[in-house]
């Protein structure tokens, strides 16, 4: 099963009106709207395409259009906005029955007041600024779930809060369908991978299932020489060959073939392995992981499927963005005073797509696990902004920790270091964003990206009703004790 692009998916654009202003307002408004959308889908700050929908009147309309949304799967989202007055309580019905993400735009037609033209007519036509407010406050009173993006529409920093509140919207609908694979269990006596899976099924939508390693290496032994030899093509065309084990590296792409294959036939875009659990596999996968995660797959190292997810749903909702993502591993730390940093890798897979250089093959010891030595990509992460994003279980509820952070060029060649590695500050900075992160409990596996902010990832969270936490230059530890303190008792009452 293969994943439609982003940008196949729409986003309605519903305007609230009445019959009260009569017929020649109404075709004002909706000639209005389709202007918008127009020159909005102009701007590539819009992942997705903006559909005009409709310029709803009455709560039947309204009804209506919210259950075409439901079951339109091209659709990800309502975008809604009141060019007139429309009385809120039409909407109850409708916003009772969303099940989309939903965004309601505080916008208006016009930039600017008029002098000499204003009259009555023009104040009935352009009255957003309370039309709006009515629309508002029916969403506030039956709590429903929404985005609010506030300016004028032709305005960058408006479309650009659009479109980031787009992909969270297509992460949300994903969030939905994900599956992910299993291959064996989790890394034994290890907690921060275990969780609640029929709970966050029931929350996030995510079909987490295992498979025995064995039922992979039969896989394994079906994959043609043809097949690995078209599979090393792709590595020549993408990495630089720094190994003459060209056998090693074969079996590697023996492995990206059969999880491929595996992961198709299930139609997962995420999976987990261990390298306690590898059955009569030559070799822990790493080449073949990251590869595959170079394609947009999740990957969460230990068997910790709540890290697969959560890559693979950034990876799609920051797709064609360019920085890069990856599943991450803080490791160890530069303590110089006044330079603190964070070195960040894994025994072998972190995604090619966070260097602009070209990656190396490589092929070493492992040092654990018992098999022989795997192939792996060998390379630095870009310098950039970007974040961490980590998924934990608090037992009841799952949290989303957001840090954000600088990644820098790593300060030391480290040539006898055999994988691919990141060098970053957090904020506040190394030893306050430790206390931070560890108070709120996040896991050692977390998610790096460029491209996702932590607004869209809060958006994420607040579609799907998860609580979220976010540590920046303004957090402090007792801020985040009292946020946690208030959260646990608002968790424990819902």
């Amino acid at each position: 099963m293969q994943r439609q692009p982003l940008a196949a998916y729409d986003f309605w654009f519903v305007v609230g009106s009445q019959f009260l202003y009569g017929k020649e307002t109404l075709d004002q408004v909706a000639d209005h709207a389709k202007l918008m959308v127009q020159r909005m889908n102009a701007s590539e700050l819009l992942p997705c395409k903006l559909v005009y929908k409709a310029t709803v009147k009455t709560s039947e309309e309204i009804e209506q259009c919210v259950k075409d949304a439901n079951y339109d799967d091209t659709c990800a989202g309502l975008i809604t906005w009141m060019h007139t007055f429309s009385p809120s309580k039409m909407w109850i019905r409708g916003l009772d029955l969303l099940q989309k993400p939903y965004c309601h735009l505080h916008t208006q037609f016009n930039r600017t007041i008029v002098d000499t033209e204003i009259d009555m007519d023009f104040m009935n036509l352009n009255q957003s600024a309370h039309g709006d407010r009515e629309h508002a406050f029916i969403a506030a009173r039956m709590h429903t779930k929404r985005k609010i993006i506030t300016g004028f529409w032709e305005d960058e920093p408006v479309l650009a809060k659009l479109g980031s509140w787009m992909r969270s919207a297509v992460g949300a609908v994903e969030s939905r369908k994900l599956k992910v694979v299993r291959f064996g269990d989790n890394m034994r006596n290890v907690a921060v991978t275990e969780g609640d899976k029929v709970g966050v099924q029931m929350q996030l939508g995510w079909q987490v299932n295992s498979w025995g390693v064995g039922d992979l290496v039969r896989e394994l032994e079906q994959v043609s020489e043809a097949e690995v030899d078209e599979q090393m093509e792709v590595y020549r065309s993408r990495y630089e060959f720094a190994t003459k084990d060209l056998e090693t590296v074969r079996y590697q792409a023996r492995e990206e073939v059969a999880m491929r294959k595996f992961l198709q036939r299930e139609g997962a875009y995420a999976y987990t392995n261990t390298f306690e659990d590898l059955q009569q596999m030559r070799q822990l996968p790493g080449l073949a992981s990251q590869n595959l995660m170079a394609e947009g797959y999740g990957y969460g190292g230990e068997g910790d499927w709540k890290v697969s997810a959560m890559t693979s749903l950034i990876k799609r909702m920051t797709e064609g963005l360019g920085g890069g993502t990856t599943f991450m591993e803080d490791y160890t730390y530069h303590l110089e005073k006044g330079n603190e940093l964070s070195l960040g890798a894994h025994m072998l897979e972190i995604c090619p797509s966070i260097t602009t250089d070209k990656a190396r093959i490589e092929v070493h010891e492992l040092g654990i696990g018992g098999k022989e030595p795997p192939a792996r990509l060998v390379f630095e992460g870009h310098p950039g902004n970007a974040i961490l994003a980590s998924l934990v279980d608090m037992g009841g509820r799952v949290r989303l920790i957001v840090n954000e952070i600088e990644v820098v060029k790593p300060i030391y060649r480290m040539p006898n270091l055999p994988v691919a590695r990141v060098m970053w500050k957090p904020q506040p900075d190394l030893n306050q964003a430790s206390h931070l992160w560890m108070l709120a409990g996040g896991a050692h596996h977390a998610v790096l990206s460029y491209d996702a902010t932590a607004e869209m990832l809060e958006d994420w969270c607040e579609i799907m009703g998860i609580e979220f936490v976010h540590i920046n230059n303004q957090t402090t530890v007792s801020s985040l004790k009292q946020q946690l303190f208030l959260s646990d008792l608002a968790w424990k009452l819902q």
